[in-house]
């Protein structure tokens, strides 16, 4: 039994993340003829191409594309092994990549991050903020937290905390345009839409057994929550927000809760990490800081997420 090229799906997988054989050759500190060589070997051993070369671009055929992730994810159980085997003679050390939503970031992981090198001041946190949905292998993230339903793949999920999603409007907009007792009546008013939800035009919403699915016709749209706010406090519709934002402006009373005994769909916040349960001690102490800070008592792992 021959054992398999394990330098040559390292390089593989590094070729596909640099879209270039020099890239890779820097990145691994190789020569560019021994990355060639790699990939012909590999190709050779399957008996398929993994790239199109041309003479100004380098893309993975479908085989190669097929193939990229069980690349990256050997590539990345070798690297983990290799720096627990380091760290266990001293302490975790190294960057972890994260990403997060962008609100959710700002109110909630950054205060964490802080607290997070205040205890472990050999490691550096490489934070990314975007409500758009990163692909954890192919962009390289450690970890990633994720709110509200995931799709199936084979990456690792663990559900933190139920997400409760509620209506609000300003005062002043209930005064000129009612206070709606049903979803029905949200026909007659506007509903600001948030550009990263699965249904951008519609919302469901429910009450024990009922349902009711209105449409979101408001003159506000946008790929993130928080900075709807402002709209809805100047009296220019009702949003939907999730229990983390909009804080303080319902303290104060900027906006008050519409239709409070009406649900949206049971939203979640999940952390996720690559496939595998080979992680760098550094990725594994931020893992257990955040789940420590911000699971529920009922929080579980799954093999469940998004890509």
């Amino acid at each position: 039994m021959s054992l398999p090229d394990f330098q040559g799906w390292a390089i593989f997988a590094t070729v596909a993340e640099q879209r270039s054989f020099s890239g890779a050759a820097t990145t691994l500190g190789l020569s560019k003829a021994t990355v060639s060589k790699a990939i012909t070997r590999l190709e050779a051993l399957l008996g398929v191409s993994l790239f199109h070369r041309t003479s100004r671009r380098l893309a993975l055929t479908e085989s190669g594309a097929a193939l990229v992730e069980r690349a990256q994810a050997i590539l990345a159980g070798a690297t983990a092994a290799e720096e627990s085997a380091r760290e266990e003679a001293g302490r975790a050390s190294g960057t972890v990549r994260l990403a997060v939503p962008m609100s959710f970031g700002l109110s909630h992981v950054g205060p964490l991050v802080a607290g997070f090198l205040d205890v472990y001041p050999d490691i550096s946190v490489d934070l990314h903020l975007s409500d758009a949905r990163v692909d954890l292998v192919g962009d390289g993230f450690d970890v990633a937290l994720r709110i509200g339903a995931l799709g199936d793949s084979n990456l690792i999920a663990r559900t933190l905390r139920p997400v409760e999603v509620g209506l609000y409007a300003s005062p002043a907009y209930i005064e000129r345009h009612g206070d709606p007792s049903h979803p029905l009546e949200l026909s007659h008013h506007q509903l600001f839409s948030y550009s990263y939800a699965a249904n951008q035009q519609t919302l469901r919403l429910t009450r024990g057994n009922e349902e009711a699915v209105v449409h979101l016709n408001g003159r506000v749209r946008a790929n993130n929550a928080d900075v709807m706010i402002p709209a809805a406090i100047a009296g220019h519709g009702i949003v939907s927000l999730p229990d983390f934002i909009g804080v303080d402006a319902r303290r104060r009373g900027a906006i008050v809760r519409v239709l409070p005994d009406w649900h949206a769909p049971s939203s979640a916040l999940h952390l996720v990490t690559p496939p595998g349960r080979l992680r760098a001690l550094r990725v594994e102490a931020l893992i257990a800081f955040l789940v420590e800070a911000l699971a529920s008592p009922r929080s579980s792992d799954s093999r469940d997420s998004a890509n």
